[in-house]
Order: C-alpha cells, then structure tokens, then sequence
C-alpha cells in the first residue's frame, strides 16, 4: 500500500491494489471497469501531487501472474520522455546547448547537410530523420542500435526538415548518439545515472529490467500488431515511401516489413537492445515519480535536480505548427515532450505511447502521472490509445472535488 496526502482512503472495486484518497473513488471505479477485465492484462495508474502520492492503484494481471506496485511493462513511445531528461541533465550542466548545432558535439553528424540541425529541432521532431527505410532494411538493423546511430549520422534529411514530423523510432538512436557523443556512455547507462539513481526511482529501465531487479516484467497480451504482416496490410505499407500526406509520413516513421516480430512473445527481441524511443520499462509509479521532478520546479526525491533556466526551456513550446507524421495534429512540441489537443491541456506535458500508456506533468498544480498497461491489440488501439483523454479530466474532476480541491485554473509556479 502506497500512503495517500489526503488521509482518507476510497474504497477500492474488487480485484484492485494499493490505495487512492477518498475524493478518486469515481477515478478507481471506471479505472477497474475499463481494465479490470482483460485476459493477461492489467494497467496501473499513479498520480503525486508535490511528490506525495494521491492515487497508487492496479488491477489485472501480467501474464500469469497477478499485477503488483512493483510490475512494469514496455511503455513504447513514452520512453521518449526519459531518454529527453538526459539530455536536459547535460544541458543543466552546461554540456550542451540546446541551440547549438548536434555536429557541435557529434562531428560525425555533419554529414549529408546536417551541419545546422540543432539540439532543439531534434528534441522537437523537426531534424528531417523520421523516416526508417533509408537507415534500416528489416528489424535485424532496428535491434543494432549501434548501427542505426550511424547511418543517421550518415544519413541525409528529407524534405520535412525544419517542420515538425514524428521521429516515432529515430529519436532514441538521435538522443543516444548525440548524448553517447559528449559522455562517451551508453543511453541506458545515463538513464540510470542521471535518471534513476539521482531521482532514487525503482521501475524505470531501457529495456528487459536486471536479474536483481524488483520490477516484474508483464508480457505483452493479445493480438498485438500481427495483422501488419498479412499480405494486404505488408503490400501497402511496404510502399509507405509512396504515399503521399500525412498517412505516408506516418508510415515511412513507423513501419518496416517484419518489425512487428520485435514485440511479438512472452521474452520480445525488443527487450534486449537500447531503443531510447520506444523500449522503457516501467512501472506507474516509476513515471509519476520522474515527472514529479518537473512537477516541481526541478526538485527531486527532496533535492535540486534541475535548474530553474532548464526548467524555463522545457516549459516552452517550440512550434506550434501541426505535425506532419500524426495527421496534422498540434502536438505543442516541447523539447522532447508534448501537450495534448484537448480542452485545457496547454500546460501540461509528458509523453504517450503506442497502446496509450503515458507520463505527465501539470506544472501549474504540482500534479506528475504516470499510466501503464500491457494491452497492444491492433483491434483495440482506436480505445486504449486515447486513454490520457479520459483518465485525465476525470483524475481533474475528482481532485476539484476533494478536500484539497485545486481552483479550475491556476497560476504557473514560474510566474
């Protein structure tokens, strides 16, 4: 059981562990209706407000097992946001600047034209390297990701440079060249040096979680995306490159033949390589706990993990143009992070992941979340990606209503 600020607890629906402040009860109700009933699947859900926990639930199972505080499952693109804190690690130690250009730092990707590209269009999905075929031919190359930091340092950027276009894969690779570059470390080494050990997190990890690790590995369930490789889905996706607009954009960033053999399995080969874009694994907990760094203004675990002029740049949008790789939706690019286009999201920021796991922040109010599931069923995405637009109003609603109630807009901190 988790301790819960506000003192009094909901009762929590059958099946369902850890604890929630009395005013969530309507929040772990629809919680255990929308995922207490899934054959091999659970979710989790944790909200800290000023670092103390408000909600710490789960339900479900991980595989075979029943879902506990301590599992975790793969979060895919949420990754994104805890590979974008190393970096702002090394820019808060002034290891770089985010407006300097990326071969600055790392000679090799000045090739092709890249000269200019900048830390900043990169954090902000605006260095013309979403796409996949042009460093990679099959998930062999996608697992090497050695390799795939080289050939983006080889490679040349397409016609969407300098507009924003979802580097739904070739982030990671981008953060772990530029950041293996100036440190000479490993992404997942900097993860845990500058992430989890700075933050005392538990549950946080790039990739399969170490043999002395608490977390609990929950295998991915359902059909996952296997109708990919059916002759249809693979004939027109393999000629993504063809396809004009956005739905081309989307599938030049995401689909490869056979890459959905990585995530297929009870021990997935996505486990075993550092895929800074899409391979965390975490627990609920572990992402509320990171995002509450940036909840509160750059405190962490009680001490100064972030300076405020660090905190001030991850604040800001970096363009407010639509995105070219997600059907033109105002995704408010932050430098590695974005908002969410819904009513009263301007403020806040995280990041979600394929199958609509997430993490977030809400500066304004202290708030960090973090939400993880181990459904990825092709047939189920259009309910379970959207996710953060439900959970988060209603999670809104029920803190309004409690004894601590939060006025329906308040002041940045940094004001």
């Amino acid at each position: 059981m988790s301790n819960v600020a506000s003192g009094d607890l909901a009762v929590l629906p059958p099946g369902m562990g850890g604890s929630a402040a009395a005013e969530f009860a309507p929040f772990v109700r629809a919680f255990a209706r929308a995922f207490g009933n899934r054959r091999g699947a659970g979710a989790a859900f944790a909200l800290y407000r000023n670092e103390e926990p408000l909600v710490d639930i789960w339900i479900g199972s991980g595989g075979d097992v029943p879902w506990t505080r301590d599992t975790g499952t793969i979060v895919f693109s949420a990754t994104k946001g805890i590979t974008a804190m190393v970096v702002h690690r090394l820019a808060d130690r002034g290891l770089l600047d985010y407006s300097a250009p990326v071969a600055e730092y790392w000679p090799e990707f000045a090739a092709n034209g890249k000269h200019k590209i900048t830390v900043r269009q990169m954090l902000s999905h605006r260095a013309g390297l979403s796409g996949l075929a042009p460093i990679a031919s099959g998930p062999t190359d996608v697992l090497d990701h050695r390799l795939m930091e080289q050939r983006l340092a080889a490679a040349k950027p397409d016609r969407l440079l300098g507009r924003p276009a979802y580097h739904a894969l070739t982030f990671g690779w981008l953060v772990a060249g530029l950041t293996r570059a100036i440190t000479g470390a490993s992404l997942g080494e900097l993860i845990r040096t500058e992430v989890v050990e700075p933050l005392g997190i538990e549950g946080l990890h790039l990739g399969r979680p170490p043999a002395d690790s608490a977390t609990s590995f929950a295998p991915l369930a359902d059909s996952q995306l296997g109708m990919l490789a059916r002759p249809l889905g693979a004939a027109v996706l393999g000629r993504g490159h063809r396809i004009p607009g956005a739905l081309g954009a989307v599938t030049r960033g995401l689909f490869l033949p056979g890459l959905e053999t990585i995530v297929e399995g009870r021990n997935p080969a996505i486990l075993d390589t550092e895929l800074g874009a899409a391979n965390g694994v975490c627990t609920a907990p572990a992402l509320a706990a990171m995002y509450s760094a940036l909840a509160n203004d750059g405190i962490g675990a009680g001490r100064r993990y972030l300076g405020d002029h660090t905190m001030k740049a991850l604040r800001r949008v970096e363009t407010y143009q639509p995105d070219h790789a997600l059907f033109y939706l105002p995704m408010l690019w932050r430098l590695g992070y974005h908002s969410l286009p819904m009513p009263g999201a301007h403020a806040g920021f995280g990041h979600l992941g394929l199958g609509g796991s997430f993490g977030w922040v809400e500066p304004r109010l202290g708030l960090s979340v973090g939400f993880v599931h181990n459904r990825l069923s092709a047939a189920q995405l259009g309910y379970d990606q959207p996710a953060a637009f439900w959970l988060l109003p209603l999670m809104m609603r029920c803190l309004r209503a409690g004894p601590g109630r939060v006025p329906s807009s308040a002041p940045s901190k940094a004001a």
